[in-house]
């Protein structure tokens, strides 16, 4: 075990840097300062930028000694969510231990844990006069809360990189490292109707005025998938299909069969576990996430609310699916009732496997951990990464985070040979970028 690394991570851990409306600026701030820090003492640039209020932001490089190096900005996030019930810990978040192999404390595998190899790995090649490519550095405090700092600071950035490196995400399991290719985006939808200017008695008025639970629930039916899954055409344009070298690497992973029964969950249909790397992967979904409205008694509502989340395929159009969403849920709204919807989104990302940034860090992952990387797409979405395709730049999403790392609940931990993969991983990724093409 690199101790130089665990000791690191150990301070970083100590500050309790929760984002989530629990924590302290000034604890957030001593975290971001934590990463400034290590890059000034290999060598490098840092310091905090902060646009508009967010939490500061972490920017700096290390220079590699060509000066026609490639350029490669590495991501990762210093801000932790809540504890939760401090009592459900068997010891306190923030005073990380390690037991029995693992290293247990809030923000252990996400993310600072995940991170930090890869950071601490550049600054040592740093340090050595070995890096070979320039390495930015870019680590923020509001992925946890869905701030917008980040993105407004890509958005902004006129250098760019060759390639992005992103320590936020995990293997397969414990014999698959593994690279997410594609991640899909998310159009959420917080719909109001409504149908009466006060709730009414249901005896006197029930069956002659227009009731706002069930208009609401009239303009759900035209955007809720099929008994199978499946949506509406319209809701599925611009879906790319998969490529072969990711359905090659699905061959090698766990059965989405096996998936769904570690968390005990009820498939939609008999089929679902077979189709599930597809569907959760390169597929659009829907779901209501909530649905208020009305009360206990004898009442005809008049105002109803619901939350409706659209999970978008790669290369799908933002803009474009929530044109059809709006478009669909207001379709046949009953004279007389008023829809109100307020709006959030996230681009999806998609990133072929033959890209060579791609192809270079698989194959550097296989040699520093002797195991074979995976391609893998995730249902989830991680904006950032959407805001560096956006401009054409390759990014790699890894880690070495497992399912049994219990990130956001109590006891989260990671284990110290994760620590040591992500150390490994990151030397040789580093090292082999000295090939990436210029962009």
């Amino acid at each position: 075990m690199d101790e130089a690394l665990l000791e690191n991570l150990l301070e970083w851990l100590r500050i309790p840097s929760i984002s989530t409306g629990e924590g302290e600026p000034a604890d957030l701030r001593r975290a971001a300062e934590f990463v400034v820090r290590l890059v000034r003492e290999a060598g490098g640039e840092a310091d905090l930028v902060t646009v508009g209020d967010g939490n500061p932001l972490a920017v700096g490089e290390l220079r590699a000694g060509d000066a026609d190096a490639p350029t490669v900005l590495i991501y990762g996030h210093y801000d932790v969510q809540s504890v939760g019930p401090v009592e459900a810990w068997t010891t306190p978040p923030f005073e990380p231990q390690v037991r029995d192999g693992r290293l247990y404390g809030r923000g252990t595998s996400d993310d600072k844990g995940n991170f930090l190899p890869l950071l601490h790995a550049a600054c040592a090649l740093a340090t050595s006069g070995e890096l070979p490519v320039h390495v930015r550095v870019l680590v923020e405090g509001e992925e946890e809360a869905g701030g917008e700092s980040v993105a407004a600071w890509v958005q902004a950035d006129e250098r760019g990189a060759d390639a992005v490196i992103v320590f936020d995400s995990g293997m397969e399991d414990a014999a698959t490292p593994a690279i997410t290719v594609g991640l899909r985006g998310v159009i959420a939808a917080h719909v109001t109707v409504t149908a009466q200017p006060r709730d009414l008695h249901s005896g006197m008025y029930g069956g002659s005025v227009l009731n706002a639970l069930h208009v609401l629930h009239g303009a759900l039916s035209h955007v809720l998938p099929a008994p199978d899954g499946s949506l509406r055409e319209e809701l599925c344009a611009g879906v790319a299909p998969v490529s072969p070298a990711e359905l090659e690497a699905w061959k090698r992973l766990p059965s989405g069969d096996t998936i769904l029964a570690e968390v005990g969950a009820r498939p939609l249909h008999p089929g679902a576990g077979a189709e599930f790397r597809t569907r959760n992967g390169a597929q659009p979904s829907v779901e209501v996430d909530w649905i208020e409205g009305g009360a206990p008694r004898t009442i005809v509502p008049a105002r109803a609310q619901a939350f409706v989340t659209m999970r978008l395929a790669p290369r799908q159009d933002p803009g474009e699916m929530r044109a059809q969403l709006e478009a669909l849920l207001r379709a046949d709204l009953p004279e007389g009732a008023e829809m109100e919807l307020s709006w959030l989104s996230g681009a999806p990302a998609l990133f072929e496997p033959e890209l060579p940034a791609i192809r270079l860090a698989a194959e550097a992952i296989d040699r520093a951990t002797g195991l074979h990387t995976a391609f893998v797409r995730s249902g989830g979405s991680i904006p950032v990464v959407a805001e560096f395709a956006a401009r054409g730049i390759p990014v790699i999403v890894t880690g070495f985070g497992l399912a049994d790392d219990d990130i956001h609940a109590p006891d989260e931990s990671y284990r110290l040979e994760s620590l040591e993969l992500g150390l490994k991983a990151s030397r040789e990724m580093l090292l082999a970028f000295a090939d990436l093409p210029r962009g």
